[in-house]
C-alpha cells in the first residue's frame, strides 16, 4: 500500500467527519424545533439518542484516522528495510484506542455538549417551572435590544456566536474577520465587549447561539 493511497483514504475519512458534523447540526435544530412547538418529550429524547449515535461514529472515525496517521509517522520515522503491513499495524492501534472507550467520551463531544446546552436554554424559555410572570420578565430581559446588538458592527445580529471563555456574543462574520485581520498582523484579539478583560479571542472558542438567533428572528417577525 503506497503512502499516497493512504493519504487519499485519510482525506476521504475527514470528509466523512464533515457529514457527521452536518448531521449533528441538523439533529440539534430539529430538537430545538420540537421544544419550541411543545412536542412530546419522547421525541426530544429520541433526538438526543441520534446525537449520541453521531458522537459514537465521530469517536470511531477519529480513532481510525489517528491510528493510520500514527502508523504512517512511525514507519516514516523508523524507515524499516521491509515495509510492514500498514493495515494490520493501524488496526492494532485502532483496537487499542477503542478498548478504552467510555460513555463519558461521548458526553464530552463538543457538538453533543452544545446540543445539551442549547436544549437546556430552549426548555428554560418555553417550559420553565417559574411563574408565568417570571418567565415573561426573563424573556423581556433576554429580548432587550442591547442583547441583539453586536459590539463590533453596532447593528442587530443575524448569526450570533457566543465566546465560551467570557460569555460575550458577537456577529459571526464580524468576529471571524477581526480574528483573521489580527492574525495576519500576528496580534491577539481582545474581546470587543466594553469592559471585558479577555484578551485572546480564538475562532475555536466561538459557538453559535441558536436560542438568541431564534429570539432575534422572532422579534423581526412581530
Amino acid at each position: 500500500v503506497s503512502f499516497n493511497a493512504i493519504d487519499s483514504a485519510l482525506s476521504s475519512l475527514k470528509n466523512c467527519q464533515s457529514y457527521i458534523n452536518s448531521g449533528m447540526d441538523v439533529a440539534t435544530q430539529v430538537a430545538l424545533d420540537l421544544v419550541e412547538s411543545f412536542n412530546d418529550e419522547e421525541d426530544v429524547n429520541n433526538m438526543e439518542k441520534v446525537m449520541l449515535e453521531y458522537a459514537t461514529m465521530d469517536r470511531e472515525l477519529n480513532h481510525y484516522i489517528k491510528a493510520f496517521e500514527e502508523t504512517i509517522n512511525q514507519v516514516k520515522r523508523e524507515k524499516p528495510e521491509n515495509l510492514p503491513d500498514l493495515e494490520n499495524l493501524a488496526r492494532e492501534k485502532f483496537l487499542e484506542m477503542e478498548s478504552v472507550n467510555s460513555d463519558s467520551d461521548l458526553q464530552r463531544n463538543e457538538k453533543y455538549m452544545y446540543f445539551k446546552d442549547q436544549l437546556k436554554e430552549m426548555k428554560k424559555q418555553y417550559h420553565g417551572n417559574d411563574t408565568i410572570e417570571q418567565i415573561d420578565e426573563d424573556i423581556a430581559v433576554t429580548r432587550s435590544q442591547m442583547n441583539f446588538i453586536c459590539p463590533i458592527t453596532q447593528v442587530t445580529m443575524k448569526r450570533p456566536v457566543r465566546n465560551k471563555v467570557c460569555g460575550h456574543i458577537y456577529e459571526e462574520d464580524a468576529i471571524l474577520e477581526m480574528i483573521q485581520t489580527q492574525k495576519q498582523k500576528k496580534k491577539k484579539v481582545r474581546c470587543p465587549k466594553m469592559g471585558c478583560s479577555h484578551v485572546d479571542v480564538k475562532g475555536s472558542d466561538l459557538v453559535r447561539d441558536e436560542i438568541l438567533k431564534r429570539l432575534i428572528d422572532s422579534q423581526k417577525k412581530q
